[in-house]
């Protein structure tokens, strides 16, 4: 190794990219959005009602975020954020979590 030359760990590189990767990702969302689109949560919850109980495969997972105006890899977050889980069939499911948080919401549009 020269004097000069840095040694870069592949798992960190991976990991920076990844950030690279999100911070796209937003900056994409924010330039799409359009100022009449509902708000973030009111699409997040359309999501989980549209979601419901059932298992989704990660396609159907990803057109099911694309249809609400998200990104796919929103399923990404959302798994790291314990909102979505992969159990041993293939399938995506919300977790108690997001239907918990989507059980609170509509108590507070009910009031």
């Amino acid at each position: 190794m020269m004097p000069n030359e840095v040694q870069l760990a592949p798992d960190k590189v991976a990991a920076a990219l990844r950030q690279i990767s999100r911070g796209f990702a937003a900056l994409a969302d924010a330039v799409a959005s359009n100022p009449s689109d509902p708000p973030e949560d009111e699409r997040y919850r359309a999501v989980m009602e549209a979601w419901g109980d059932r298992g989704l495969t990660r396609t159907e997972a990803s057109a099911l975020f694309r249809e609400h105006g998200f990104s796919p890899q929103t399923a990404g977050g959302w798994a790291r954020g314990d909102w979505m889980e992969t159990r041993n069939d293939g399938c995506r499911y919300l977790t108690r979590r997001s239907r918990r948080w989507l059980a609170e919401q509509e108590e507070r549009h009910e009031r």
